[in-house]
């Protein structure tokens, strides 16, 4: 199994992180079909162009998966234009839990830096799930890092064709085509697929 470059550069016990996450390909979710409503209804409030509404589909469909795969909650703020810079634009982040009271949060934005347009249904459900996947990383796994790894992607990609009724070859021709529509620069100094 290909490892990213970064891999060597880790600390023994980030190294035993990267192997188990790498290891992991599923996610199962034991009942994808009463989500897929909750799926319907963050498209339509997305493709309306409507943030406030678009959040709490957001909200709903997250609650709702993580209630399925028994993760805590997480707080999903959906946010206007992409923040950008020279390389790159950022599409989803994640915030582990602080230990201050407050849940841990994803945000993920709607519009595009460069055009300020709507992002794609699917692009935007993937950022959402990818960010999905590093809460998942941070709480049922229990692993202390999340690394991008193969079976990160992998996880990510489980739940998209879950949820979209999807078959594996349909989704990946999709993913291969979205992840090199660009870069997003890696904590660890080198080119890595969109957040």
């Amino acid at each position: 199994m290909a490892r990213f470059s970064y891999f060597e550069r880790l600390s023994a016990a980030d190294k035993r992180i990267y192997l188990r996450s790498d290891a992991l390909r599923e996610v199962a979710i034991p009942d994808p079909a009463s989500l897929r409503p909750l799926v319907v209804e963050l498209e339509a409030a997305l493709e309306a162009g409507k943030r406030v509404r678009t959040a709490k589909a957001a909200n709903t469909l997250t609650r709702a998966l993580c209630k399925q795969l028994r993760a805590p909650p997480v707080r999903v703020r959906v946010r206007e234009v992409r923040p950008s810079w020279e390389s790159g634009e950022l599409h989803g982040l994640y915030t582990f839990d602080q230990g201050d009271g407050e849940p841990p949060e994803i945000e993920v934005w709607m519009r595009t830096a460069a055009h300020k347009r709507v992002v794609k249904f699917r692009t935007f459900l993937r950022t959402l799930l990818h960010e999905v996947v590093h809460h998942l990383d941070a709480t049922i796994y229990e692993m202390k890092e999340s690394f991008h790894t193969q079976g990160f992607f992998a996880r990510e990609s489980h739940l998209f064709r879950q949820l979209m009724a999807e078959t594996e070859s349909a989704s990946e021709t999709e993913s291969e085509t979205e992840s090199g529509a660009g870069e997003q620069l890696s904590l660890f100094g080198e080119p890595r697929r969109k957040r």
